[in-house]
This record gives C-alpha cells, sequence and structure tokens, in this order.
C-alpha cells in the first residue's frame, strides 16, 4: 500500500473521497471539469514561475517507479545539491507499506544530518491567497519524511502561495495534527470502513465522485441533501434517531430544540425544510415576515436585475450583466458591461455606474451578496463618490436573502441555479455556472475567439432572467398563500 500526500489531501477534505481514491472502480469518478483543469494548469503556470527564478536539479527515474525516483533524490542529497525539484520521499512504516510525497522544492540549509554539514528543508508551490491548513499539514507530512530519511527533523518548512509569497509552516503545531490525520487514515484503509456519504454543496462540487455519491445520498434520502444540515448538525440529529428525510420532517420542532440544544428556529426550519422535500412542495417559513405587498417585492415601474461575473482570484470583475424591466412599457432590455481585457475592469464600472444612475429609483434585484460586496469594492477601488455609492447600495435587494426568510422550498441548495430550476427556468447552456464563466474567459484571454465571450454574455443574461423569474414567484406564491390564509374555514 502506498499512502501518498496526494491521498492525505483528499482525506482533508473528505474521508471518503481517500477512500474512494483508493478502492473504488475509477470509471465511476467523473472527468475533471473545464474550470478544474484550469485550476491545475493555472498552478503549473504559477510553478513555473517560481522555478523560473531558481537554480535546481530533477531527480531522473522510470515513470512512477518510486522506489527509484526515491533512490534518485537521496542520491542528489548526499550530494549536497542546493535545490531539488519534485524529490521522491518513500519511508516504509510496515510490511509493503509505504509513505510517500514529493514535495515541489527541497532546499538545501546549513545544520548536521546523516548528509553532512546540511540537510534540507521543504516547499511547496500554492495557487492558494491563504495558508490553508489542509496545505501546512501537507508540508508537515514532507518534513515528517524527511526527517526519516536524511536522519534531522527539518528546521523549518515553507508554503509558496501566489499573492502572498513565502509563509513558514509552524511544524511543532501542526505535527500532531498530522500523527492523528495517519492514525485515522490508516485505520480507515487498513479496515476498508467506507465512509458515509455526506453531501456538502459547496465542498463536494469540484470532486470527480459526486454523482456516485449522490446517487447513494438520493437512494437513502440522506439527511446532508437538506440545505441546513451540516457536518456538525447531523450526528446531533442521529443522538435523536433521525437519520432519513421522512425522519426529520416527523418531527416537532419544540421537542428536537430541547433535546439538542438547537435553536427553535433553526430546528423549526429544519423541520419545514424537510417537510418541502418530501411533500415536494413550498411551505411558508415566517408568516410575519413574508409579504407579497412588502416594498422589496412590489413591482416598480422599472426594475433592473443584476448578476457580475468575476474571477476571484484576480480581483477581477469582467462583466456587470443588468437586465432592465421596464413593466409600463412591457419591455425587457439586458445590457453587458464587459471588460474584455482585465485592464478594462474601471470602463465597464463607470459603464455599469452610468446605466444604472439612468433609473435613480428603480430597485435592483440580486441573489446573494455578492454583487453588493463587488460594487463596494469597486466604488473604493476607482475612487467613486460616497455620495454616488451609498444611496446606490440601498436600491440593492437580495433576493437570496428574501426567499430564505420567507420560504422553504424543496430544493438541495438555496442557490440561484437550483431555486430557478425548481420554478421551471432553464439556461441556454446547460452546463454553464460561475466556474465555467472564468474558464471561458481565460480561453477569451488565450485564444481571442469571441465565441467565448458570447457564451458568457448569454449565461449571464440567463442568470438575469433567472434572478427575474424568482422574483415574480415569490411574489405571486406569497400572494397566493396570503389569499389563501383569509379565506374562511
Amino acid at each position: 500500500m502506498l499512502l501518498t500526500a496526494q491521498l492525505l489531501l483528499s482525506y482533508q477534505r473528505c474521508h471518503r473521497q481517500a477512500f474512494l481514491d483508493t478502492y473504488e472502480d475509477k470509471s465511476q469518478k467523473n472527468a475533471p471539469s473545464d474550470f478544474l483543469n484550469k485550476l491545475r494548469q493555472d498552478r503549473i503556470e504559477h510553478q513555473r514561475s517560481f522555478f523560473a527564478h531558481q537554480t535546481w536539479v530533477e531527480p531522473e527515474y522510470p515513470k512512477y517507479d518510486w522506489q527509484a525516483g526515491a533512490q534518485a533524490t537521496l542520491a542528489l542529497m548526499a550530494a549536497g545539491v542546493p535545490q531539488i525539484r519534485r524529490g521522491v520521499l518513500l519511508v516504509k512504516y510496515r510490511n509493503e507499506a509505504y509513505f510517500q510525497s514529493i514535495p515541489d522544492l527541497l532546499t538545501k540549509v546549513p545544520g548536521d544530518s546523516e548528509l553532512g554539514d546540511w540537510h534540507y528543508v521543504p516547499t511547496d508551490i500554492r495557487l492558494s491567497k491563504r495558508p490553508k491548513l489542509e496545505y501546512q499539514i501537507l508540508v508537515t507530512f514532507h518534513a515528517s519524511l524527511l526527517a526519516r530519511v536524511q536522519g534531522r527533523y527539518p528546521e523549518n518548512a515553507f508554503l509558496y502561495l501566489r499573492e502572498r509569497g513565502t509563509y513558514e509552516v509552524n511544524l511543532t503545531v501542526n505535527q500532531p495534527k498530522l500523527d492523528l490525520l495517519l492514525v485515522e487514515l490508516q485505520e480507515i484503509l487498513d479496515k476498508r470502513q467506507e465512509p458515509e456519504v455526506f453531501i456538502v454543496n459547496n465542498r463536494c462540487n469540484l470532486c470527480g465522485w459526486l454523482s456516485y455519491c449522490y446517487e447513494i445520498a438520493q437512494q437513502d434520502q440522506h439527511l446532508s441533501l437538506l440545505p441546513g444540515v451540516t457536518p456538525s448538525r447531523y450526528p446531533i440529529l442521529q443522538s435523536q434517531n433521525i437519520a432519513s428525510v421522512e425522519a426529520l420532517s416527523l418531527a416537532d420542532p419544540s421537542h428536537l430544540a430541547q433535546a439538542t440544544g438547537l435553536s427553535a428556529e433553526v430546528t423549526i426550519k429544519l423541520v419545514c425544510q424537510a417537510q418541502a422535500f418530501t411533500q415536494q412542495s413550498p411551505v411558508i417559513f415566517a408568516p410575519t415576515v413574508a409579504n407579497a405587498t412588502s416594498p422589496q417585492l412590489s413591482p416598480a415601474p422599472i426594475e433592473l436585475y443584476f448578476d457580475i461575473e468575476a474571477e476571484p482570484s484576480l480581483n477581477l470583475a469582467y462583466l456587470h450583466g443588468v437586465l432592465v424591466v421596464d413593466r409600463e412599457a412591457q419591455t425587457q432590455t439586458f445590457h453587458a458591461l464587459l471588460a474584455e481585457q482585465p485592464d478594462q475592469e474601471e470602463q465597464a464600472w463607470l459603464q455599469f455606474l452610468n446605466l444604472v444612475l439612468r433609473y435613480p429609483h428603480a430597485p435592483i434585484y440580486h441573489f446573494c451578496a455578492y454583487e453588493v460586496q463587488t460594487v463596494e469594492r469597486l466604488a473604493a477601488l476607482y475612487g467613486t463618490s460616497a455620495d454616488v455609492v451609498q444611496p446606490l447600495i440601498k436600491r440593492f435587494i437580495d433576493l437570496h436573502a428574501l426567499v430564505t426568510r420567507t420560504v422553504v422550498l424543496p430544493v438541495e441548495s438555496y442557490t440561484l441555479k437550483l431555486i430557478a430550476r425548481w420554478i421551471g427556468f432553464q439556461w441556454r447552456n446547460s452546463e454553464a455556472n460561475g466556474a465555467q464563466s472564468i474558464y471561458w474567459y481565460s480561453e477569451w484571454q488565450a485564444t481571442g475567439n469571441r465565441e467565448f465571450i458570447e457564451t458568457i454574455v448569454d449565461y449571464n443574461e440567463d442568470d438575469c432572467q433567472a434572478t427575474y423569474q424568482i422574483k415574480n414567484w415569490l411574489t405571486a406564491f406569497l400572494a397566493e398563500s396570503e389569499q389563501t390564509a383569509l379565506l374562511p374555514g
């Protein structure tokens, strides 16, 4: 058995992923998405940029012959090579079982070891903006294996991050965490204990096993399919013998709150969510808040629906999409305010301001907080007056907040895509999403093929239309619910 650094990284992200990577038929795993391939390519470019300014030697060995790779790496270390790129560290921890890691860089530093009056310290090159714990644990794993190989624990270990540069990892703090993880991982692999399925949308979306696990979760009516059932709340519900969506739908919220210590609001929403899921119909969550005639939902002569496409890793907002709905004239006009090149971001921002200021009384509907956060960031970045920005911000209405405060829907996540598709809206490109848009923009930058730009614009327009349709549905549903509540009997 080979317990690799990559397997350790997978285990930190999802225990089940590490198990499936080891034992399951790989044909069940989906191919990497375009966005994931882009991230991998971006990391390669980040590494190339780093190594372009370094002098290094890379061990030579037959592909996948890790024993030969470890021997070639040790020979370079024994020769005192200043820097070794992608050296192989291989340590036996029991019969026919090995730990293996391939640090991006091993650097020679002074200090006695079995090699001589020098030893090596590891560096991993990561695309992340911050030193995520999972990466710190990985570098600690490198250091732990290095200690076995060179007869001395490294004094230092480093991450090289895209924006932050060099970050020193605290090995003393992270070694106990690593030791615990390795014991857990070995036990799962040795006993072939397949971890339970648990769907966490924001964590599982880029995993190739998502479809495989999702099918199992659906068959089992697994609680993780419900919004609000987090990994920390799941064992609490299990302690009350609630292990399925149906069981939760039949629970008494008050009793559940008393028995678990969860707040009454949380238990009410969890039970309502389960009921909506089992009945496949929406449920009013907050009657005192749900009001179709509230100022935020009342029809205005002109309404704006706003959606941004952005590349977070570059802090770049490359498209401001605005759908102008004139209810009196019964017209809809979509505006795509696009930065075709990154240096045109300010121009797109000013075009957006000019457009929305033409309609000073029109509410601006959006979905989730990202649009407001980005508007505030761009205003600060480009010196837009507070006299302009503050009245503008007051016009923003977050439909995600309105939906989640007032109703419970039979959806697995309160994303724009799932809610809009549930009410019957379809995107022109069924594969389109925010991550795919980032990939398309990078391909436009690389190829100059305008089809990528046109695809992004179509996708963004559909996002704005979806936001518009959700607003219309919510208004109509709340109005119908109010009317039904007023009927006698």
